[in-house]
């Protein structure tokens, strides 16, 4: 049987889980939060309590997929479970971000551009993945875009009233569906090619007001008001701020053409379709 274990097992990796579960697959999760464990096992994910010993669920995993955020001092689990690096997976997968790539003024960046991160998120992640390398293992990258989905979409904010389409001229972002990442890790699981990173985005980088002004077409609500970034910018959260000090369009040619997907949601009109039909579902 093959069995996956998913260190922080979180938004994306529960969507590859739902994928693989029903094909026979076993899914090991760690959590740190106890009252997680019976939302996992309703979820057919075997709980596994961090911090905690993980030398069971390690000699039993076939595939290990890491989506935990790393510290200053990179990916935690590397650092708190040696273990890890006599692992026999056939298969890793670490979870990192575009963010690796830093700012290029709205250019287009692919795998092969240099990392050049300017975020400490972004810093973090470029050692994270330099540490997962090192360990010798089958390890396989993934820099995602920014997340949406089921649950983390723009339609309550805009339903309330607290959106903002916030304006910063010449500023793009790229976003992928989580649907789509789950899609992508089960292609690589299927073709794996070790030391190979891929970017997981859609095909549309644009600005981000124009997702949130569509999000409010597609529910028939007036367009949120434009406010401008330097205007908002004292309030946000470190996270968001960072998301605003770069601007890059993300090609996905390599998860086409190597991998051979083909994009369930290619552009954020039909994700965002895809969310409210599954709200009325």
């Amino acid at each position: 049987m093959s069995t996956l274990l998913s260190l922080g097992h979180g938004y994306s990796a529960r969507a590859l889980a739902a994928r693989l579960i029903p094909q026979g697959w076993r899914v090991i999760g760690t959590t740190r939060n106890p009252a997680k464990a019976e939302v996992f096992r309703a979820q057919g994910v075997e709980p596994v309590l961090w911090p905690g010993d993980l030398g069971p669920a390690l000699a039993q995993a076939t595939h290990i997929l890491c989506s935990a955020a790393p510290d200053g001092q990179g990916d935690p689990f590397l650092r708190a479970v040696p273990g890890i690096a006599q692992a026999r997976a056939g298969w890793v997968g670490y979870l990192s971000t575009t963010g690796v790539y830093g700012d290029h003024d709205g250019g287009w960046v692919d795998e092969d551009t240099p990392l050049t991160p300017q975020s400490d998120r972004g810093m973090q992640r470029v050692v994270a993945e330099s540490q997962w390398r090192a360990t010798g293992l089958p390890v396989h990258i993934f820099r995602l875009a920014g997340i949406y989905g089921p649950g983390r979409g723009p339609f309550e904010k805009v339903r309330d009233g607290t959106a903002r389409r916030i304006i910063k001229p010449g500023q793009v972002f790229s976003r992928i569906h989580v649907d789509d990442i789950a899609q992508v890790l089960e292609a690589s699981i299927r073709k794996p090619n070790p030391g190979a990173a891929y970017n997981l985005c859609d095909d549309n980088p644009c600005p981000p007001d124009e997702v949130i002004g569509h999000a409010a077409q597609l529910l028939g609500l007036p367009e949120p008001p434009a406010v401008a970034f330097d205007v908002v910018e004292p309030t946000m959260t470190p996270m968001a701020r960072g998301f605003y000090q770069e601007s890059k369009r993300v090609r996905n040619d390599r998860i086409k053409d190597e991998l051979g997907v083909s994009l369930l949601y290619p552009d954020y009109p039909a994700g965002l379709a895809a969310l409210l039909r599954d709200e009325a579902s």
